[in-house]
Formats: C-alpha cells, sequence, structure tokens
C-alpha cells in the first residue's frame, strides 16, 4: 500500500495543528497554577517551613541526593523553597534549566526572547525539531514540565531590558546569565547588585568554557573585573565563531551546580575565582580573579550607578546574540541577490568573491566563486590574484564588475571599501552582495544552507 505526498503532506499538518492545541493548553494549565500558587501567597499559606514533612513523591524522586549528609532533609527543602532566574534558554541556559529542575528547585524563570532554530538543536537539547519556530521560553518550559510538573516554572519572553530587569530579577533568589552577549552581561551585574542577587555568570565559544559567580559574599562583581567594554569588533559570539554543543554543555550544568552550593550554603562557590574549561584537551583550571573594587561604580564605597543605564549604547553594540546589519556602502555599490543572478550567474559578468572564512566556504558555496577570507583580503598576493582574474575576464567580457560576498552582507562591505582602492587602477565596480547568502537562500535558491 502506497501513501501519497498529499496525505503525508496532510497527516504532518494535522500533527502540527494538534501540537498547536496542545501547547496551549499546556499554557493555560500553567497560567492556572500560577494563579493558584499567588493566591495561596496573599492568603500567606505556602510560605515553605523548614520543619515540614518532604513529600512520598519528593522522597522518592530525590532520594539520591537526600541521603547525601551535606544534603539531608533540611538541605532538599532549601532547594525547594529557593528560585533561579535563567537568562537565556540556549547552550547554557537548557543544561542548567534540566539540572536545576532535576534537582528539585522549586521556582524557575525562564527569559529568551527567540524562537527555535534548526542551528540550536545541536547544543539546545531542550528543544525539540518538532519545536522549530515556537518560542524558546514555551518550548524549554514545556520539556521541564515533562521531567518534573510540580516545579512552578515562569516564562518570560520577553528581551530583558533597563525597563523591565528589576522587576523581574527581583522575583528571585539567584540568576543565572546564560547570554551571548556583552550588553546583557553589563546588565545583569548592575541588576543584580541593585537587587543583592548573586550572578553565576558562563561563556562557551568553539571548543572553550567559562564560568564565575559575581556579587556573591562580598566578591567582586562583572564591573569590578571589567570596568570598561572590550571595543565591538573584538567580541565573537558562537553565532560567528561557532561551538562544539558539549561544551556549553559543561558550563550550563556547572552553573546549575553553583546555584546549588550557594542555596545549600556550601563552601567552594566560584567567587573570586574564574573556572576555565578547555573542551579540546579537557582540562579545567582556576584563576584567581581581583578581588572586590572599592572603586567599582556600582559596587564599591561609593557607587556611581545607582540605576540602570542603557547599555546597548555604553557597549556600543546591540543586546542580542543575532547579527546586526551594517550599512558602510553607497547604494550604487549593493546589488541584490536577483541582479547577482542575472549578471554572474546567467550572464557570466564579472568575478565573485566570498570572503568567509574557508572552512565556512567549504560547507556551502555558489559556483564558479573565490574563497578570499576577509583577512586576507587586502594581502598583496590576494589582490594580485584578483587583478589576473580581471584581466582574464576582460578579454572576452568589456564590463567586469567584482562581487564580494559573506554569510549576512557585512564583512562582505567591509571587504568592497578595502578592495576599492587596491583595485583603482582596473577600473571595475566594486559591489557586495546585499543581505549576503542569507538573501541568496531567500530569494534565489530556496535549497541553499542558510547557517
Amino acid at each position: 500500500m502506497s501513501v501519497g505526498n498529499d496525505s503525508i503532506a496532510s497527516l504532518e499538518k494535522e500533527i502540527d495543528e494538534l501540537r498547536k492545541i496542545l501547547r496551549k493548553k499546556e499554557k493555560e494549565l500553567s497560567l492556572l497554577k500560577e494563579c493558584h500558587v499567588n493566591k495561596e501567597k496573599c492568603l500567606g499559606i505556602n510560605k515553605l517551613k523548614l520543619d515540614d514533612k518532604l513529600s512520598k513523591d519528593d522522597i522518592e524522586r530525590f532520594s539520591r541526593q537526600i541521603i547525601i549528609p551535606t544534603i539531608g532533609v533540611k538541605g532538599q527543602q532549601l532547594l525547594k523553597a529557593a528560585s533561579v532566574l535563567i537568562v537565556g534558554a540556549g547552550g547554557l541556559g537548557c543544561p542548567a534549566a534540566q539540572y536545576l529542575t532535576g534537582t528539585g528547585i522549586g521556582h524557575i524563570g525562564l527569559v529568551d526572547y527567540d524562537a527555535v532554530d534548526r542551528s540550536n538543536l545541536h547544543r539546545q537539547l531542550l528543544h525539540t525539531q518538532e519545536n522549530i519556530g515556537v518560542s524558546k521560553v514555551a518550548s524549554a518550559a514545556g520539556a521541564l514540565k515533562q521531567l518534573n510538573s510540580s516545579i512552578r516554572i515562569s516564562e518570560h519572553n520577553i528581551q530583558l531590558d533597563s525597563s523591565n530587569a528589576i522587576e523581574i530579577v527581583q522575583q528571585y533568589d539567584i540568576v543565572i546569565d546564560a547570554t551571548d552577549n556583552v550588553a546583557t552581561r553589563y546588565l545583569l551585574n548592575d541588576v543584580c547588585v541593585i537587587s543583592g542577587k548573586p550572578l553565576v555568570s558562563g561563556s562557551a565559544l568553539r571548543l572553550e568554557g567559562q564560568l564565575t559567580v559575581y556579587n556573591f559574599n562580598q566578591g567582586p562583581c562583572y564591573r569590578c573585573i571589567f570596568p570598561s567594554p572590550p571595543p565591538p569588533e573584538t567580541v565573537t559570539n558562537c553565532g560567528d565563531g561557532g561551538v562544539l554543543g558539549a561544551v556549553p554543555g559543561v558550563i550550563g550544568v556547572l552553573q546549575a551546580l553553583e546555584v546549588i552550593k550557594i542555596v545549600l550554603g556550601w563552601d567552594g562557590v566560584l567567587s573570586g575565582k574564574l573556572l576555565l574549561f578547555s573542551g579540546e584537551q579537557s582540562t579545567f583550571r582556576n584563576i584567581r580573579l581581583r578581588v572586590k573594587n572599592p572603586s567599582c561604580v556600582i559596587c564599591g564605597d561609593h557607587p556611581l550607578i545607582t540605576k540602570l543605564i542603557d547599555y546597548e549604547q555604553f557597549c556600543g553594540a546591540k543586546a542580542s546574540d543575532k547579527d546586526n546589519a551594517i550599512n558602510i556602502l553607497r547604494e550604487e555599490q549593493r546589488v541584490s541577490p536577483e541582479i547577482l543572478h542575472s549578471s554572474f550567474m546567467c550572464n557570466d559578468e564579472g568575478i565573485l568573491i566570498d570572503v568567509r572564512d574557508t572552512v565556512e566556504f567549504k560547507m556551502c558555496s555558489l559556483p564558479n566563486s573565490i574563497n578570499i577570507p576577509l583577512k586576507s583580503i587586502d594581502e598583496t598576493s590576494s589582490i594580485q590574484k584578483i587583478k589576473e582574474i580581471v584581466e582574464c575576464k576582460k578579454k572576452t567580457h568589456q564590463n567586469c564588475p567584482v562581487y564580494v560576498l559573506c554569510r549576512r552582507g557585512n564583512d562582505s562591505q567591509r571587504a568592497v571599501l578595502k578592495l576599492e582602492k587596491s583595485l583603482q587602477e582596473e577600473n571595475v565596480a566594486v559591489c557586495d552582495l546585499k543581505g549576503g547568502l542569507h538573501a541568496w537562500a531567500r530569494a534565489i535558491d530556496s535549497s541553499f544552507p542558510i547557517y
């Protein structure tokens, strides 16, 4: 018996609709439970007492950690009473949330403005391919509820900023920074200092990770270590630099461990210390950080910052790990995917230079494009190579524009500015593909991978 494509598509559509209905019902149930909890709080009957007995479910679920002498019944009650805000439901936030849920933290808040994308799935393992397009907080909350339906999960499907950070952070005992941009790191640091909350900060890039705890037990805050933000062009996120999924997995789990240690009052919290992890060598190294700075502008003896500021302006970069389009060329220096397709692909006019790194070029590339990475685009050998190709092309084509492309259309603009000067004598137009390969995939070839 054969099944037609129409029947498969119809079933897939029906399943998708049922999933949407299920997510809607789960959301309604979560809101009803939260209203019930808030009502009990208002009546003053939901306050955890440390001498309350653990339930049958608590004992069966958490018995393997309760029997650890340094945790015991009291420790489990402390965990159940604790609340943790996780900012970022991605590569760090997913494992941190998963292990805190498994440990029995009573209330977990999730903050993220983004939706699940296919490129997330290799490292953000709370999300599934069925949830592509769904908000990350809803996707993560649903997965966590499958693990432990008795905990309270609050979804904050927003981008954290100066207007909402204090109101949200003050609802929780501890904050986890699982973000991927400098502006949000400064925002979280300042709001945690102002609100008196410890900040468990992690990061991961390529094969390396870092972890520390700020604003805890008279330890330094982020500004004590980094008073000024780095130049925006020196900052690389995992979207541009790449990351092996297991590395943020390691750091996220360790972030959960630091939270547990703080809740239980254990020694050994990474306050004033930075843990460095090498995934390539499987090594951990602790280095001592500077002590709390009495002159720190936010946590010092005489703070100059007493309220939240504009962190995007302060850092000169967006509070997002998304690529922010730049526009540094004149309009006539930019071409659309349609023009590139007509000129280069159909009429063989000009040359096409791809300025992505070699490893990205090998992943996917346009036919007949030449790979010269941006970092070497203005080297003598690169310019000479381009001039030779242009001269050869001019023998058969009077018009020989130089087209430059990259992943999203930013590096290509930088390359055009460099090539313009070097190719003045060649009397050729130098243009970039506006929007890069992402625009090409959307406008010309939907089978071309977007990454």
